[in-house]
């Protein structure tokens, strides 16, 4: 055995008061579970349902107490600081050995035997136990030190915090528990450092699985710890969970096996591997595979994002889906119209809109402007389409999909939608609804359950090409025309959603007096034609300008779509929980079936053409949006989101 790790395991026979987790020792270090073997299948199999908290190092044989993959003359009875025994579930002591297990009953006075107890009856049982070595965070301590990541445990001479969630792991026979995590304050600045980093060393849990507000986690109170120490942030740090190994303690916990024992919580078994290993399961121990795994794939490794600020949220992402996300941004914004639209771009506002959709469960879409008032319908060609495309996909990815129309427009609107279910553009209906401000508690009422802002009704409220309050409390469309008696006041919906903890705002447009592009309302002031009049006052948290605005519901639908196929964003969602991703090629099929397509998106213009919808800009009676033909614009943009999406045509 190398000789450093040989004095470290010395050191820890000899202070056995010392937990691993304040030791930067090079090498991987373990959890230990010992089971009995009636169990040992099914909590390998539990292991292999939830690879994030349990990553399966190895299992030994039935009453090995080595374990040479991992550590060369290693004993578990002796070599971990402190043991926990567990009896029919219940921890009843912690010793510094298990030797008593597994030697033979020997004579004792009679009082020993009453201080013992069943213990007595124990002796001999190790010949029927299996034990399990998995992965832990203190493998990755070391390495974050190295890239300048502060450590605050280590820092204050702490066991890192462990903290029981209300996310329940993935049952498996006689196992089912809720997950285990453990807690270090990053500064907000090496998030992603910290994410890459640990993405690497998949043994040691991996990339973090949650990062934000612990509460969404079911974490009511950080000062209590469930296990570890509590452990002090510093100003500017965000609090970021990984994955705990001591999950298989509250799995011993809730299965009440008759026997079983586990290393206490903070006291690990050093193995033999170097904290830089990349093997990554029970199997490659064998094999000591040199091929890359992905976790070594640059491109794969994620990126960091804030995807919301009440509750605070952030999201992980590949560098691959990240850089195609931005590729649609770009194509979107390309301004044939000549309207300088370019001038309101900001990066990453797609990316960070789609992140924020995909962790949402119930999305509110609202889109409408009645930019011909001198019309009926005075409604454009701009908006609906887009509308209509995020929401297929949200529907393909299992989401609840609410649309928000004006009064005038609800029978209108109702038809459209069954015209778009008969043409195949949607899969199933939407419902529609309205909004009245009616009373001072209507916004309540709307966005959250029995008015209650901690029932939100939906995480996310969308506004594509949607008319905009701008400051004088008026709606103007581009020629600066109040049209503000066409408009009912959805806008006081994404005004209240600012004060309501979980519920997101995207605004989409092309001109700077949608709703939601209140966020770059000093640049449409300063950059856009008549911007001092039109533009809108109303914020969102995100503003996504594009060259026409249904390009950028063409956008979000492909964004999703990439997000859904990302393995790094999959697993966060997941938080490490199932069997890893791997999306069937049905499923594939039928997201990809539910993008926008040309063919879907110039059925959907002629269904407007024919309930009297008109083109934006023009207001031809057209196949347009906003004065641009369908063929070959619109249908160029749509065929090249599509390419970045899914690859090239064959």
């Amino acid at each position: 055995m190398l000789p450093a790790l040989k004095a470290v395991r010395r050191s820890l026979k000899q202070l056995r008061s010392i937990t691993t987790s304040t030791i930067n020792s090079g090498y991987q270090q373990a959890n230990v579970v010992i089971l009995p073997s009636n169990l040992a299948n099914d909590f390998q199999a539990f292991c292999s349902s939830n690879p994030a908290p349990l990553p399966l190092i190895y299992r030994s044989q039935l009453g090995e107490t080595s374990c040479p993959p991992l550590a060369q003359d290693a004993d578990i009875r002796t070599d971990i600081s402190q043991y926990c025994v567990y009896e029919d579930g219940r921890l009843v002591r912690t010793v510094s050995s298990l030797h008593s297990y597994s030697t033979e009953p020997r004579a004792t006075s009679d009082q020993q035997a009453a201080n013992h107890g069943q213990q007595l009856d124990q002796t001999g049982m190790w010949s029927d136990m299996v034990c399990f070595y998995l992965g832990c965070s203190f493998g990755f301590e070391g390495r974050l030190k190295k890239a300048g990541v502060p450590v605050r445990n280590v820092e204050q001479g702490k066991n890192v915090s462990m903290y029981r969630t209300a996310v329940p792991c993935v049952p498996v026979g006689v196992f089912s528990c809720p997950l285990v995590v453990t807690m270090r304050p990053i500064p907000a600045d090496m998030l992603n450092a910290a994410v890459q980093i640990t993405h690497l060393n998949q043994l040691a849990h991996g990339a973090p699985i949650h990062i934000g507000d612990p509460a969404l986690l079911g974490i009511q109170d950080l000062s209590r710890p469930d296990y570890g120490d509590q452990v002090e942030s510093q100003p500017g740090d965000v609090t970021v969970f990984w994955s705990c190994g001591v999950t298989a303690i509250e799995a011993i916990l809730s299965s009440k096996p008759s026997l079983a024992f586990s290393h206490y919580p903070g006291c690990m078994f050093l193995t033999d591997l170097p904290d830089s290993s990349t093997i990554t399961t029970h199997s490659d121990l064998s094999a000591r595979s040199t091929t890359n795994t992905d976790s070594e794939i640059p491109e794969l490794s994620p990126l960091c994002f804030q995807v919301s600020h009440n509750p605070l949220q952030y999201s992980l992402a590949s560098q691959r889906a990240v850089e195609k996300i931005r590729q649609l941004e770009i194509i979107i914004g390309e301004d044939p119209g000549q309207r300088g639209i370019r001038a309101l771009f900001v990066q990453d506002e797609l990316l960070r809109s789609c992140l924020a959709l995909s962790h949402s469960s119930s999305v509110a879409i609202t889109t409408g402007f009645p930019t011909h008032y001198m019309h009926s319908p005075p409604d454009e060609t701009d908006g609906p389409p887009g509308a209509i495309a995020m929401a297929t996909m949200l529907l393909a990815l299992g989401k609840q999909v609410t649309m928000i129309t004006d009064r005038r427009a609800l029978e209108m609107n109702q038809a459209i939608i069954e015209e778009a279910v008969n043409t195949g553009v949607l899969k199933t209906a939407i419902p529609l609804v309205t909004f009245e401000n009616t009373s001072p508690d209507s916004t309540l009422q709307f966005l959250c359950y029995h008015g209650d802002p901690s029932k939100p009704r939906y995480n996310h409220l969308m506004a594509i090409e949607r008319s905009g309050r701008a400051e004088d409390g008026n709606y103007y469309n581009m020629r600066g025309v109040n049209i503000k008696h066409l408009v009912d006041p959805v806008d006081n919906l994404f005004v209240a959603a600012m004060d309501i903890p979980g519920i997101t705002t995207t605004g989409v447009g092309d001109g700077g007096n949608e709703l939601g592009m209140g966020k770059l309302k000093d640049k449409v002031k300063n950059l856009m034609p008549n911007g001092s009049l039109i533009a809108c006052d109303i914020a969102a948290d995100y503003a996504i300008t594009a060259g026409v605005s249904n390009w950028g519901g063409y956008a979000v639908a492909c964004g999703l779509y990439l997000l859904h196929t990302c393995p790094s964003h999959q697993r966060y969602l997941r938080k490490g929980l199932g069997l890893e991703p791997t999306t069937s090629p049905v499923q594939l099929q039928n997201w990809a079936a539910n993008l926008p397509s040309v063919d879907k998106e110039e059925s959907m213009l002629s269904t407007l053409m024919r309930f009297g919808v008109r083109s934006g800009k023009t207001g031809h009676l057209a196949m347009e949006v906003d004065g641009l033909t369908f063929h070959p614009t619109h249908s160029d943009i749509i065929t090249r989101l599509l390419e970045i999406t899914l690859g090239p045509a064959p």
